[in-house]
């Protein structure tokens, strides 16, 4: 299916965003009170309950990385991976919105202060949010036609 998915699109939830996954699973896996006391930008050391969180949240996105290489990768649906792209856009909202709950509205609209963590948290994002709204608004083109259906095609004419 990704080959069906306009460029650009294809490459932001192919590759980078394939990336962004794994980058956040890794640490939160094999660093885990880093990658907690990272969440927000006032200095806490975190407890173990934190910790056990915050390994399972890496776990979390490990499997987000599988599912979605799979989904990409193995189906021809255009109705699977839309509805694939829904739940994340649906997940990215909520993930914006409890990193600015954590934050206040002081700490959410002073993204001068933010750390690297929270520009991951709320800008990238927001960022892949906007680039699934462009998709599915239609910005970047209609998805291309399967393989199997460019084949079939073919027999019909």
């Amino acid at each position: 299916m990704a080959s069906q998915l306009p460029l650009i699109p294809r490459l932001t939830f192919t590759i980078f965003e394939p990336i962004s996954l794994i980058a956040g699973s890794l640490p939160a896996i094999f660093f885990p009170q880093w990658f907690a006391s990272q969440q927000t930008p006032f200095p806490h050391q975190p407890d173990p309950s934190s910790v056990l969180v915050t390994r399972q949240l890496g776990n979390m996105y490990l499997l987000a990385f599988l599912i979605g290489t799979a989904v990409l990768h193995t189906t021809s649906e255009v109705k699977v991976v839309r509805a694939y792209l829904w739940a994340l856009w649906a997940a990215d909202i909520t993930h914006v919105w409890f990193t600015c709950a954590a934050l206040g509205w002081e700490g959410s609209v002073r993204a001068g202060e933010w750390n690297g963590m929270t520009w991951g948290n709320v800008g990238a994002t927001l960022a892949l949010n906007m680039m699934r709204n462009a998709y599915f608004l239609g910005w970047f083109g209609d998805d291309l036609a399967a393989d199997k259906d460019l084949k079939k095609g073919k027999k019909e004419l």
